[in-house]
């Protein structure tokens, strides 16, 4: 029974809105699971840059120690070698003195995620920051 004016009386409900509520929930739920496709694999990217961030330091130190004659070898080799064993390749690798700059990369989802890093002896290097 409805009213003149046209408002509903209270408990009634009209036919047309049975199932809204479905459709609002599943609409809901689809926009979250789109959120949810688009932002995990952008997440994932910065777990990897930041894997490979820590590959390059590492590879950084490894040639550093090698080129200070702490360990024996080749310095670039070293940071090949420690950057392979991280998940990532070095693709530019420069000594000058007992200084080493290191660039690497790895590739994700079809794109290369690159880092570099710069390791040397306490001092060794210009400016505040080294």
């Amino acid at each position: 029974m409805q009213r003149l004016d046209g408002q509903r009386l209270a408990g009634q409900s009209r036919a047309g809105e049975r199932g809204s509520g479905t459709v609002l929930a599943v609409g809901v739920l689809g926009a979250v699971l789109l959120l949810t496709a688009v932002a995990l694999p952008l997440v994932a990217a910065l777990a990897v840059s930041q894997s490979v961030q820590g590959a390059t330091d590492a590879a950084a130190l490894a040639a550093a120690d090698t080129a200070s004659g702490r360990v024996a070898g080749v310095p670039c080799a070293a940071a090949a070698e420690a950057a392979r064993l991280n998940g990532a390749s070095v693709t530019v690798c420069t000594v000058d003195g007992l200084i080493v700059s290191v660039t690497a990369v790895r590739g994700y989802l079809g794109f290369e995620l690159g880092a570099r890093a710069r390791a040397g002896p306490p001092g060794a290097g210009e400016g505040p920051f080294g």
